[in-house]
């Protein structure tokens, strides 16, 4: 996967990369109402365990879109995805702690723009 698009993270010895999808998006809207609420809902979460299992979604939703791209791409050799349980069994409070990083860096990523201003002719020099 490009680096353009992704941030990379080690789960249990294996390097995982996060990239926000189209389809991520998707999900993250659906279950936080859209991409600018996922900071505030995260931070609100009621308890420790809830956020603790929001972190452990996200990361998992966004470590299995390259592992879904890979798949597209590669469909005689499939790879399997992540799941919830694997996430927190191959990683501890600190290492999610230590993936805020990569996770706002797979959200830049995905979320970046390019803006380019043409030439204005109100610009051009008096001839």
């Amino acid at each position: 996967m490009a680096d353009e698009r992704s941030a990379v993270i080690n789960i249990g010895g294996t390097d995982f990369e996060l990239v926000l999808t189209t389809r991520a998006t998707k999900e993250i809207a659906r279950r936080y109402g859209g991409l600018e609420n996922l900071g505030e809902k995260l931070m609100k979460s009621e308890n420790f365990e809830m956020a603790l299992d929001e972190i452990v979604w996200l990361i998992t939703m966004l470590a299995n879109q390259s592992i879904l791209i890979y798949n597209l791409k590669h469909k005689d050799a499939p790879k399997d995805v992540l799941t919830e349980d694997e996430v927190e069994l191959l990683t501890s409070p600190l290492d999610l702690a230590a993936y805020k990083a990569a996770i706002t860096e797979a959200m830049f990523k995905g979320t970046r723009r390019n803006v380019e201003s043409e030439g204005s002719p109100k610009n051009t020099g008096a001839e």
